[in-house]
């Protein structure tokens, strides 16, 4: 199949998560994405370990292959005026740079937006920081944990303060990291289509907190609309009851009503079908009021009977329901089998690599990039199109390219 993205050149400056999770993305779609890492260390999630993965000697961290799927790697040192020299000139035959470094970092190696743009106008430029290339924080660094503190989402996460166990928690993935390299593929689509048609480049600029905030989504439209911070409902829904895990003889389910009919057909099941007559359950918005009575009701019934039974029952009856997964389970589940979730990529120098692929399928088939995710350096003879062999070598032996 012909991916979207053939033909386009990326140049991933990025590190970390945010970026490389965005660069990823573009890779899966047909992108040339090229990584380029400091000289002996490369980017920081290669040692983000245990767990590493190994291969005949070389050893890289988890964290770093969820992240790095389709990409060579070249390694060059830009502090070094030589290094950065020829940094520009890959920039300059690239459709896209992405980076990740604090708003200005990238000025002093003549790296940033401006120059890159001046020498090659067509490019597509995209800056992720914490809080913007503007405003009062946009000099401070941007970290994940940090950013889903100061954005909300811990305020809405948990169990409430009276509860054992209570007080604010962090989503369990980098959240705001991900769904800024979401945002920021997305963005990157977007104007290489208006380029397509303006012949004009774009300079991108992205932020964690930005995209913090975006994600709030009907939580901050409850605070708008009423005035009012949301509470922390731990497993629950603000919005919608019953809609939340529930503990059946030998394990949790998560039940999840989603209209009145649904919880018609919930209250038949549960061997109460005079529920949804009654005024005080009849509709979402009695139930959100009578959260704190009914709640215990579902749960006294449920708590009766093992799961594989509620489930069945419940699947017959076109109510959403389902279990809460390990993630090992999540992965061997039917459905993730049956949808390839789990890929393989090797040929590399790490060996043959186990991911979870892209979630995107076009005309069908799946978009995963098939390269594994690269040791550092391992494509440096891609600097070829850029310098000549005897020039490479020499920058190799000064330690400027590795």
């Amino acid at each position: 199949m012909t991916k979207p993205l053939d033909g386009v050149r990326v140049l991933d400056l990025s590190r970390v998560l945010a970026g490389p999770w965005a660069t990823q993305a573009l890779a899966d779609l047909g992108a040339e994405v090229i990584k380029v890492e400091q000289p002996g260390s490369g980017d920081d999630t290669r040692h983000w370990g245990p767990p590493w993965h190994e291969h005949e000697g070389a050893k890289v961290a988890a964290y770093f292959l969820a992240a790095n799927r389709g990409k060579r790697s070249v390694a060059i040192d830009f502090s070094n005026d030589e290094g950065a020299a020829l940094v520009r000139r890959m920039a300059a035959d690239c459709d896209v740079v992405v980076e990740n470094f604090k708003v200005g970092g990238l000025k002093k190696f003549r790296l940033d937006a401006e120059t890159l743009r001046d020498a090659n106008p067509r490019l597509i430029y995209a800056s992720i920081t914490g809080f913007g290339q503007d405003g009062p924080y946009a000099g401070r660094a941007g970290y994940d944990y940090i950013i889903q503190g100061m954005g909300g989402l811990m305020s809405l996460t948990g169990l409430p303060d009276e509860e054992p166990g209570g007080g604010p928690m962090r989503v369990g993935v980098a959240v705001a990291d991900l769904f800024t390299g979401m945002y920021t593929a997305q963005a990157i689509l977007a104007a290489l289509i208006r380029r397509g048609v303006t012949g004009e480049g774009a300079t991108i600029d992205m932020a964690l907190f930005d995209t913090q905030l975006a994600l709030l989504a009907n939580q901050a439209s409850n605070a708008l609309v009423s005035g009012k911070d949301p509470q922390r409902q731990g497993a629950g829904h603000p919005n919608i009851v019953p809609y939340q895990p529930f503990a059946a003889s030998d394990q949790p389910i998560i039940v999840a009503v989603g209209n009145d009919r649904q919880f018609a057909k919930l209250a038949a099941i549960l061997g109460h079908p005079e529920w949804a007559s009654d005024p005080a359950f009849a509709t979402n918005a009695a139930r959100v009021g009578a959260r704190e009575r009914l709640v215990p009701l579902i749960a006294r019934i449920l708590a009766e009977r093992p799961a594989a039974e509620w489930l069945a029952q419940l699947e017959q009856g076109g109510i959403p329901a389902g279990p809460i997964n390990t993630v090992l389970q999540a992965l061997a589940d039917p459905q993730a089998v049956h949808r390839g979730a789990r890929v393989s990529a090797g040929g590399g120098a790490l060996g043959d690599v186990a991911m979870v692929g892209s979630p995107i399928r076009l005309d069908g088939e799946r978009i995963d990039a098939p390269l594994p995710p690269p040791a550092l350096g391992e494509h440096g003879d891609l600097l070829g199109e850029w310098v000549a062999a005897d020039e490479l070598a020499r920058l190799r032996a000064a330690g400027i390219v590795g």
